[in-house]
């Protein structure tokens, strides 16, 4: 089922499926909220700090990777439970995975937020 559209159709569609992805992960992943409306405030604490462009974009970045790494790891979840619902060791352990990823990813946030913090405020 190949995509045969090219250019700004393409390029539509593809915003079209990304919107759909992400009202899946809000209607279907409560970490996928909880982490949203961390995000959210988190940005507009980033725009509100009077710290540099690049300190910025590092604290925005790392609160964004973690939503990123979260959306990824809502879909392993998603085709693991849609292969079945029975155990598997693997199955078990791609779902493990993505959950350490994510929790790497907020590690990452919380060690960029309090470095640049830490050198903010001293």
């Amino acid at each position: 089922m190949a995509n045969q559209a090219t250019g700004l159709t393409r390029i539509i569609k593809a915003a079209g499926y990304s919107c759909k992805g992400l009202t899946a992960a809000w209607q279907n992943e409560a970490a996928f909220r909880q982490e949203l409306v961390a995000t959210v405030v988190a940005i507009i604490v980033a725009v509100w700090l009077d710290v540099g462009a690049i300190a910025r974009i590092l604290l925005i970045g790392s609160v964004l990777l973690v939503m990123i790494v979260e959306i990824l790891n809502s879909a392993i979840e998603a085709i693991v439970d849609r292969v079945g619902t029975e155990y598997h060791e693997l199955s078990g352990r791609a779902k493990d995975m993505g959950s350490a990823a994510v929790s790497l990813a907020i590690i990452l946030a919380l060690f960029v937020w309090a470095s640049v913090l830490w050198q903010h405020l001293a």
